[in-house]
């Protein structure tokens, strides 16, 4: 039997996630679910796996917390469980961007919905930015997306800062449009623009995986597979398994029947 893998996240504002964190976690390994959900004081994140009454309790309990009763939840499936363990974990940020002040919940930019989204990244007047890793960027993107090539996310800021000028350019302003794997990444790059002064902000809702998942083959602008932080490693079009494997040396996702870059160094 096929299980359920459930990608979510809510920015809500949790006066003490610490607090939060052993009932969630007490539920998880009763219902047999695995995963990582990460808790701040901005909200939960993160990524769980198991049978779907056990995947809907545990959503339904993160639901009934302050704030996330419009939890934002993409579902796909796996022939085998992906993860190893369950881990509740409490951190700074549910998504690691090192900017104290930006407050998603304050101010972020445009919602687009999957359908919209080709109309908006085919735009000559729109700028698209990939908000990824440049390994996750490496096995697929949207067509003519811009790479910041950053290691991590907490590098994006930085990256925007020092290209603002070449990317903004002197005249009309373009429109930017972000995406990510789940939406959380690209939605809190777009309340960092926003902060930033950029006035037209767009990002993508539910990200690349709602975008695989609603958006049919022959209408995607989309190229490669997505990279899942799990032993799936990648997805296509319809969120089925990819045909990547993690290299074992390097850690990087590789496409069948090729050589990781790590061993031609």
């Amino acid at each position: 039997m096929a299980l359920t893998v459930a990608a979510l996240y809510r920015f809500a504002r949790f006066a003490e996630p610490a607090a939060l964190r052993a009932p969630l976690l007490a539920l998880c390994e009763a219902q047999g679910i695995k995963g990582t959900l990460l808790l701040a004081r901005e909200g939960v994140n993160g990524t769980i796996a198991g049978s779907a009454e056990g995947i809907a309790a545990v959503l339904t309990h993160i639901r009934a917390l302050p704030g996330c009763a419009d939890l934002d939840v993409k579902y796909s499936s796996a022939a085998a469980m992906p993860f190893g363990r369950m881990k509740v974990r409490i951190k700074r940020e549910i998504v690691t961007m090192g900017e104290p002040d930006i407050d998603p919940l304050a101010s972020v930019g445009t919602y687009v919905a999957p359908h919209d989204w080709n109309a908006l990244i085919s735009d000559p007047e729109t700028i698209v930015i990939d908000t990824r890793n440049d390994y996750e960027v490496a096995i697929g993107t949207f067509a003519n997306a811009i790479n910041p090539q950053t290691r991590s996310f907490r590098e994006f800021p930085a990256w925007f800062r020092a290209e603002r000028e070449r990317l903004m350019g002197s005249g009309k302003a373009p429109k930017v449009a972000m995406f990510c794997t789940g939406g959380i990444r690209c939605e809190k790059s777009t309340a960092f623009l926003k902060a930033e002064g950029v006035e037209e902000v767009y990002h993508l809702r539910g990200g690349i995986l709602r975008y695989l998942e609603e958006v049919p083959a022959q209408q995607s602008l989309w190229q490669g597979e997505c990279f899942v932080f799990d032993e799936r490693v990648a997805l296509g079009h319809g969120l089925a398994e990819g045909e990547h494997a993690l290299c074992k040396s390097c850690g990087r996702a590789v496409a069948a029947g090729e050589s990781c870059i790590c061993n031609n160094s």
